[in-house]
């Protein structure tokens, strides 16, 4: 078995280890290399956002609602919560003849620091819009409107809205509705479990798809690409492997160390989870991983050093270690 790893060092001991696993796989389903177990279930989390977008432009919404690109990509991502995020959901929610407050999702205070500073100097408290999943919520609600269906509820499984998501996520999947494990997500809808390889072959079918121009897909990565800052936001992985690859990938983290990339142009889908969950290791693993493949090159590992090989300080300021990759892929048929 191949394992992989991020390290965490504190002076020349590894003092910590994060375990990593994975799952590649191309468009035909097979699997091409991993670490640990591929077959490992967990929560998909907010790494199905992709995938749940692509009803938004399939069932009519995008179009009958005259959504943008920029409000597509925050509908797939968690964002920052910045005044930026903040508006583009509000002004995707006018469109809806909805307000913030028919979401779902309970208020959390922005990722974004500068965005927290103003608010509490301002003695004001974080709102639903501020929620990173506002974005997804809000999309749910348009697939709501398009198929004149109530939003009131959209976020229960019994709403024909979860019905149809469900549905989507199990055709990309490629496995039976009913053998997907559903469970609540912290902005309180469903959330799947499955196993790393069927996550996986989902981006790497999506990755597929856009390739192949088909519209729903197509626009959906078009728009990540397009507008990485709203998928995530400043500083943050995600949006950073966007824009440095210029689209050739597309990233998208989960919650408890989950994350997962499609790559159109090699049609292959990344699937992989930090068992512990740990998020210091999730911008190291993913890096490690997409270097491994030669999906990224030397330059551009070199470009995300501050997200992959983070200084660990004492209270004196001083570095006294560092969280780094070590990450060793198997090929499938080795």
């Amino acid at each position: 078995m191949s394992d992989s790893f991020v390290e965490v060092t504190r002076g020349p001991v590894v003092e910590s280890r994060h375990r990593v696993h994975v799952a590649v796989v191309d468009a035909e389903g097979t699997l091409r290399a991993y670490s640990g177990d591929p077959d490992l279930v967990t929560f998909w989390r907010s790494s199905a956002k992709p995938l749940q977008a692509v009803p938004v432009v399939d069932d009519g919404a995008y179009d009958r609602f005259g959504l943008t690109p920029a409000e597509l990509a925050v509908i797939c991502g968690s964002h920052s919560g910045s005044l930026g995020h903040v508006r583009t959901v509000e002004g995707l929610l006018e469109k809806i003849a909805l307000t913030a407050e028919a979401l779902a999702c309970g208020p959390h205070a922005p990722f974004d620091d500068g965005t927290r500073r103003a608010l509490a100097e301002e003695g004001l408290e974080p709102g639903r819009l501020h929620n990173n999943c506002s974005g997804k919520h809000a999309g749910m609600m348009a697939v709501a409107r398009a198929r004149g269906w109530d939003p009131e509820g959209y976020q229960l499984l019994e709403h024909p809205v979860q019905a149809r998501l469900l549905t989507e996520v199990a055709r990309w999947a490629r496995m039976p509705a009913e053998a997907i494990g559903l469970g609540v997500d912290g902005c309180g809808v469903v959330c799947y479990a499955m196993p790393l390889r069927q996550m996986a072959l989902a981006y790497a079918s999506l990755s597929a798809a856009a390739r192949r121009g088909e519209r729903g897909p197509a626009t959906v990565v078009e728009a990540m690409a397009a507008h990485p800052e709203m998928v995530a936001g400043e500083g943050r992985i995600c949006t950073e492997l966007s824009r440095l690859t210029e689209g050739r990938i597309f990233a998208k983290v989960g919650a408890e160390g989950v994350y997962c990339v499609g790559s159109p142009g090699a049609e292959l889908g990344i699937a992989l989870k930090v068992e512990d969950g740990t998020n210091r290791a999730l911008a190291p693993a993913v890096a490690g991983v997409l270097r491994e493949l030669d999906l990224i090159s030397e330059d551009d590992f070199g470009a995300l050093h501050r997200y992959v090989f983070r200084e660990i300080t004492n209270t004196r300021g001083e570095v006294t270690g560092e969280v780094h990759p070590a990450i060793r892929l198997r090929a499938a048929d080795a």
